[in-house]
């Protein structure tokens, strides 16, 4: 007998797991997302979710509370008398009165191999910190953040070039099926669930556009790690000069190359650039307002010359 269950999402990464529940012939009874924001080219029209677009889609109602710290949003919540809440990147720390608000309890899809990287920025942090693999986890919610008792994994390795958004992709893949396996488990009651470990918790803070700069200064292998842990949103960023004057570039892709020089220097006319160990290859920019290019587009129509310092 199929589920009856609330789905709680907002971003692309979670579309996938709603529709492969909905596929799988569960109730989605109804969808909560974050509410419109506004956006476009001029920052002035109302946007739905990615989530509430698909819930759409899919002829289900969406509900876009703010929080739920008014009791009719969570008498709303109850009143739906749902088995289970499936929770994927809604954006929202939930209440006890929504945890507590459907006979089975709240599932949450997480994007790291808890304990380590509970919060707001797991696929980021995992890339920047040098991690080799990373994961996603199904875990019965409590009221701590990303601290309740997990169901099930799907471990994912970080290759060396891997960025965000590869990462992302992946993880966003991996999540839908492995959901889709604890609902089925949860509806035969042979879903396990095994606390997570007191050691090694890390938290993975929302990324600040104070770090986003690129600091040669740190060994290579760091400087590659930052560079493709924010490719492509936000996006880390050097200066250099373009058509007579300094500019922010945001450089989406690297790899790490042999080379030495103060750190900052251009080494080549490939753009490897030198750390203050090693060197790294810069291989897709974008200027402001401009397209991703691959580093061979890039130098077609700006010069970047041998000996050059980018900070």
């Amino acid at each position: 007998m199929a589920l009856r269950i609330i789905f709680m999402g907002t971003p692309d990464f979670s579309v996938p797991t709603l529709t492969a529940l909905a596929d799988a012939g569960h109730e989605i009874i109804a969808v909560y997302s974050q509410p419109p924001r506004r956006g476009g080219r001029r920052g002035l029209e109302l946007q739905k979710s990615p989530v509430h677009l698909a819930a759409e889609k899919l002829g289900i109602e969406v509900r876009t509370p703010l929080n739920f710290k008014q009791e009719e949003d969570r008498e709303a919540f109850r009143s739906l008398d749902a088995d289970v809440a499936v929770v994927v990147a809604y954006g929202l720390l939930l209440p006890e009165a929504i945890l507590g608000g459907t006979r089975l309890g709240c599932y949450n899809g997480h994007a790291s191999l808890l304990p380590r990287w509970r919060g707001a920025a797991p696929i980021q942090r995992a890339i920047m910190a040098g991690d080799s693999e990373t994961g996603i986890m199904v875990m019965n919610m409590d009221k701590g953040l990303d601290t309740g008792p997990f169901a099930l994994t799907s471990r994912i390795p970080i290759t060396e070039n891997m960025t965000a958004s590869d990462l992302h992709d992946a993880l966003m893949v991996a999540g839908a099926r492995l959901m889709v396996d604890a609902m089925a488990k949860l509806e035969a009651g042979s879903l396990s669930l095994t606390p997570q470990a007191e050691e090694g918790v890390l938290y993975a803070a929302k990324i600040d556009k104070m770090e986003t700069r690129i600091d040669f200064a740190r060994p290579a292998r760091q400087v590659h790690d930052h560079i493709r842990g924010l490719s492509p949103f936000p996006g880390a960023w050097t200066e250099m000069g373009v058509s007579g004057r300094t500019e922010r570039v945001k450089v989406l892709a690297s790899e790490l190359a042999a080379g030495a020089g103060a750190p900052g220097e251009v080494l080549s006319d490939d753009l490897v650039v030198a750390c203050l160990d090693g060197a790294v290859r810069l291989t897709r920019l974008q200027k402001a307002g401009g397209k991703a290019l691959s580093a061979n587009d890039f130098l077609r129509g700006t010069s970047v010359p041998v000996g050059v310092v980018l900070s």
